[in-house]
């Protein structure tokens, strides 16, 4: 009797381990056992991010072709600098039918156009104002989000043409946690499937990140460690009818 009931215990556990196990898993497909589920697609050319809706720009203008930037002289940039430091930078919102307004010059259609084209219609319309108008503009909000072994993310995209391996580098890299050869991209309704365990794969996977994009580091596991995790309370009430058992068994 005593023998049978630390069975059924010892099968509980084995259990309760087995639901537990894997269910911080995120991004499953439907059958992963089909690598054709993912789509694998590395970038072959360079291409600059596309002005889009809800994009947040920001604008300086400088006058004489930009001369306040590079001027050699000495006082010239000290004034401004101590200017510049109780200058407000304001961001710029594109709405959703495309249209940024900017002072002075007032709305402009920019979806679809990279910054430096959009600098060049914004600096025509600046010439109205300015002798020899000089536009910057630069994106604030794009982003990609990192999730699974590497921890939560949110990694603002500064430069243009940012690569998978430069974002896990922001990232902090793949820890022991993380497995290498199972890192998924997605994109919109596409999945990839990407291993960074192989140089061959590295090479194949390296693609370039677009904004928006959402990548998933899986983590390592081990079943045991979670189960006891994840069900401690539980494995510790069967253990302890076990032993309670086993004591009035004994007494009798």
């Amino acid at each position: 009797m005593v023998r049978n009931f630390l069975l059924l215990a010892v099968w509980s556990c084995f259990l309760v381990s087995c639901a537990s196990y894997k269910q911080n898993i995120m991004f499953r497909s439907s059958d992963e056992s089909k690598p054709e589920v993912f789509k694998r697609e590395a970038a072959s050319v360079d291409k600059n991010y596309q002005i889009q809706a809800n994009d947040l720009l920001q604008l300086d203008v400088f006058t004489n072709k930009g001369e306040r930037i590079v001027d050699p002289n000495p006082e010239l940039t000290q004034t401004v600098a101590a200017t510049a430091q109780s200058t407000t930078v304001f961001n710029y919102l594109v709405e959703s039918n495309g249209l940024v307004k900017f002072p002075m010059i007032g709305q402009l259609q920019v979806n679809g156009l990279t910054i430096r084209q959009a600098e060049e219609i914004a600096q025509k319309e600046y010439a109205k104002y300015f002798n020899d108008p000089f536009v910057r503009l630069s994106f604030v909000n794009k982003r990609v989000i990192v999730l699974g072994a590497v921890g939560g993310q949110v990694i603002p995209l500064t430069n243009q043409n940012v690569t998978l391996i430069e974002v896990l580098a922001l990232a902090k890299g793949l820890n022991n946690e993380a497995k290498a050869n199972n890192i998924k991209l997605i994109r919109g309704e596409h999945v990839y499937q990407i291993d960074f365990s192989t140089i061959q794969g590295f090479k194949d996977g390296n693609m370039l990140i677009e904004p928006g994009d959402v990548v998933y580091v899986e983590p390592i596991r081990r079943p045991f460690t979670e189960a006891l995790r994840d069900n401690f309370t539980v494995i510790s009430l069967i253990v302890s009818l076990s032993t309670l058992v086993v004591v009035i068994r004994s007494v009798k």
